[in-house]
């Protein structure tokens, strides 16, 4: 019951303060990008440190991040990765659904930020569109980040891996990193409830560009959900 408690006041600061932000950060749109990276970045701490004083929830990111250029191939499991661990990743450009860029005041944050929005409706056509904005965002020098499942996925879920990240690795010739996690376990998805303990993250081996298709998808699922699992089980049993 506490914990419930607990996720509803964290909920309800987390919005109005968000709401806040965004409101009043609104001109900074408009500055330099290294203006908009602090905004974001102050954003996100504050929302770790209501996570950490109100929930109990505090993180830990096991590995370091890589020095050179990669696609970063994330588990899904919380609003979480999307606030504290992309800030750690130094905002990369991230695919998402383009039904996001509609959001009022929050769109405008997503086109800031250069994300690449894919419409699943248009199905290969939307599959090229994100392999030439991919491409574009590499040459610019940006990390990308993808959700290979597409969507966020229960700590006891499974969803199949979508074939887009490795149109991605393929066309762009970048290591893809895998990056396990278990912050389902604390907060979940369509859920008041926030269940106090830590936040595990965990960098893998990066997978070398090269691979053919069937080898990469099934390296990459075994990897990501057999870590991600295991940071699970070991959440769970600390309950």
């Amino acid at each position: 019951m506490l914990s419930v408690v607990r996720g509803i006041g964290f909920t309800l600061l987390f919005y109005t303060t968000t709401g806040v932000m965004a409101i009043i950060g609104l001109p900074i749109l408009l500055l330099p990008w290294a203006v908009f990276h602090w905004w974001q970045r102050v954003w996100s701490a504050i929302v770790a440190w209501q996570l950490l004083t109100i929930c109990g929830i505090s993180h830990r990111i096991d590995g370091t991040l890589p020095q050179a250029q990669v696609i970063y191939a994330v588990k899904h499991q919380s609003a979480w990765e999307t606030v504290v661990l992309f800030d750690y990743l130094n905002l990369p450009a991230v695919v998402l659904k383009r039904s996001l860029l509609f959001l009022p005041v929050f769109g405008l944050y997503l086109l800031r930020l250069g994300v690449m929005a894919i419409d699943r409706r248009r199905g290969t056509t939307a599959l090229q569109q994100i392999i030439t904005s991919s491409q574009r965002m590499v040459a610019q020098g940006r990390n990308i980040l993808i959700f290979p499942q597409g969507t966020r996925v229960a700590p006891d879920g499974y969803r199949r891996y979508h074939s887009g990240v490795y149109a991605i690795y393929a066309q762009c010739q970048l290591p893809v990193v895998p990056v396990a996690l278990n912050s389902g376990c604390f907060w979940p998805r369509n859920s008041w409830r926030k269940n106090p303990g830590q936040i595990r993250v965990r960098f893998l081996p990066p997978i070398a560009p090269g691979l053919s298709r069937q080898v990469f998808m099934r390296r990459l699922e075994k990897t990501l959900e057999g870590e991600s699992q295991a940071l699970v089980a070991a959440a769970k049993q600390k309950e």
